[in-house]
């Protein structure tokens, strides 16, 4: 397979039903992480938002109803931007059962 890459091409010579196999196993880890991670955000925000444009929602439903839906979009933009942060930088290439796994196997000693 050949790929560009910053105006310079490689050429990879691998299997590439493994890679494609591995990632969609790190896709899902990652929407995984990301939706169980959002539904604590979204809720906490809708405390915040929701209970601040009840009069505002009545006066001019549209932009209220605009607002609100940025505001929930921005926030769910930047947790996705962190969260393949961390995935890239602590090089997480693992399934998220995988990594649960490894987890708790450290936490709890292996009695022999």
């Amino acid at each position: 397979m050949i790929v560009e890459k910053s105006g310079e091409w490689l050429i990879m010579m691998s299997n590439t039903s493994k890679q494609l196999k591995d990632s969609h196993k790190k896709s899902i880890s990652e929407s995984l992480i990301n939706s169980l991670g959002g539904f604590p955000i979204a809720y906490g925000l809708g405390i915040i938002i929701l209970p601040l444009s009840t009069g505002w929602i009545q006066s001019d439903p549209l932009i209220a109803n605009i607002a609100i839906t940025s505001a929930y979009a921005g926030v769910s933009f930047v947790r996705s931007y962190f969260l393949r942060r961390i995935f890239e930088q602590h090089g997480i290439d693992d399934n998220f059962i995988r990594i649960g796994i490894k987890v708790i196997q450290k936490i709890i000693p292996r009695r022999n």
